[in-house]
């Protein structure tokens, strides 16, 4: 999950948590109010039974008229006067112990039992002691209550919807500065390494972000400088005295006067200056490979016309090769064929994994398939040679490494490491499986050019 969008889900959470928060706060106080408001007109209903019951006259008489006038006669609205005994102890009358009791105690009380409220006090009227109840329910109130969540439900879900789209512009914008400084290091490769980030004016994060990557860009810039001085120097400055001493042997080896221990001399250096000359050609390509095609010409290049020229050339050095080429389930569209790449080191690329297999399996059989699959080339070359040991796998992509097995076989450690920089050049994945004395299998994936 993107930043962004655990941004835009943490502002929803917080949302949800702050609204709820408030809801039941909102729900809690108008409950309390409703309630005390209900009780409160109880209780001046309970003063004037009290009057209007227990003492008689002219004043009560007038509360009376007052209160049939004026106040409104309540849903199931109840009116009950109990009376102490010689003992002053009062009968219950099926209402509640602890209603009664806390009006005894405390002269008067409230109740409510699920829809019904109760209100009491005590009236002294010597030498008797009375209680004065009055019960009603409150079905206004509950309504009012019930319509109070039923608004509070819409508003949640309506808030948290707005607060979602909120979050969503609010993460959006904050990023707006980073997707910016996204799209721009998309742009910078080793084509353009002088490109640099805009610096945005101010000193908060998103200005040191930039200036730590354009810091680093001004490093690489002076490596890849660096580099590409070294590869286009190093032939020139190593490979000339290499071939003077070549060529030196080999007029010293035309003269007739040499002795068999002098000619063997000789024929060594001969063979091993030709190694150090290979050892050097492939050093400078595996450098090469590794300048992002700054120096190389890219175009369209036909995967199955190029496994065929790779072939061709591999068969001009080993001969004795044996090889099979499955093109059984190429696509009719030849355009799925088709990768964007410098066509030489692509070629040198898969002659190297051929030439391998063949190698190390002393010119058995070497399958090479090519299909593709998930909008990729894929050629994969099997071999039934003495494969790889599994301790070594993880190393063979290393340059100069060798599996412990290949001590027998001609080699330098330096075609793997220069295939797979070739492969990630163009964008490309190789994969290797391998089990010991049972072969080897390599499978390379190719973008395809339209795909891109």
């Amino acid at each position: 999950m993107k930043i962004q969008s655990k941004i835009t889900l943490l502002f929803l959470i917080l949302s949800t948590g702050i609204l709820l928060l408030l809801n039941a706060f909102i729900l809690y106080f108008d409950y309390q109010f409703n309630y005390d408001d209900f009780f409160k007109r109880l209780e001046a209903r309970v003063n004037l039974t009290a009057e209007t019951r227990l003492f008689p006259g002219e004043r009560s008489r007038a509360y009376e008229e007052v209160r049939k006038k004026y106040l409104e006669k309540l849903d199931h609205e109840t009116e009950y006067i109990l009376k102490a005994d010689a003992s002053g102890s009062f009968k219950r009358d099926g209402f509640p112990s602890e209603f009664i009791d806390e009006i005894i105690s405390t002269g008067k009380s409230r109740y409510k039992q699920k829809n019904k409220f109760l209100s009491g006090k005590v009236v002294a009227l010597l030498p008797d002691k009375y209680i004065v109840i009055v019960s009603a329910r409150n079905p206004y109130g509950m309504r009012e209550l019930k319509e109070l969540q039923k608004i509070l439900l819409v508003g949640f879900i309506g808030s948290l919807v707005i607060a979602f789209f909120v979050g969503k512009a609010f993460s959006f914008y904050t990023f707006t500065p980073i997707r910016k400084l996204t799209d721009r290091v998309k742009m910078i490769t080793s084509d353009n390494l002088h490109l640099r980030l805009d610096e945005p004016t101010g000193k908060d994060e998103i200005s040191e972000l930039s200036l730590t990557f354009n810091n680093m860009l001004n490093r690489l810039e002076t490596a890849f400088d660096t580099q590409n001085n070294f590869v286009s120097n190093a032939s020139h400055e190593l490979r000339t005295p290499l071939t003077v001493v070549n060529s030196e042997v080999e007029i010293a080896l035309t003269k007739t006067d040499l002795t068999a221990e002098q000619r063997s001399v000789l024929n060594t250096i001969s063979s091993e200056t030709d190694k150090l000359i290979q050892i050097l050609n492939n050093l400078l390509l595996l450098a090469q490979s590794g300048f992002d095609g700054k120096k190389q010409r890219w175009q369209i290049i036909r995967i199955d016309e190029l496994i065929w020229m790779a072939i061709e050339s591999l068969k001009k050095i080993q001969p004795d090769s044996n090889i099979e080429v499955d093109f059984s389930q190429l696509p009719e569209n030849e355009e799925l064929l088709q990768t964007s790449g410098n066509s030489n080191l692509l070629r040198l690329a898969i002659s190297n994994i051929i030439s391998n297999a063949c190698k190390y399996s002393q010119n058995q059989l070497v399958k090479v398939k090519l299909t593709v699959q998930n909008k990729q080339i894929s050629i994969t070359v099997t071999d039934v040679g003495i494969g790889i040991p599994h301790e070594d796998l993880e190393h063979i992509f290393e340059p100069f490494y060798r599996a412990s097995n290949t001590l027998a076989y001609a080699g330098h450690g330096v075609g793997l490491p220069l295939t797979l920089n070739i492969i990630r050049l163009h964008k490309g994945t190789i994969d290797i499986r391998s089990k010991e004395d049972s072969g080897t299998e390599i499978q390379v994936l190719l973008p395809i050019v339209n795909s891109n």
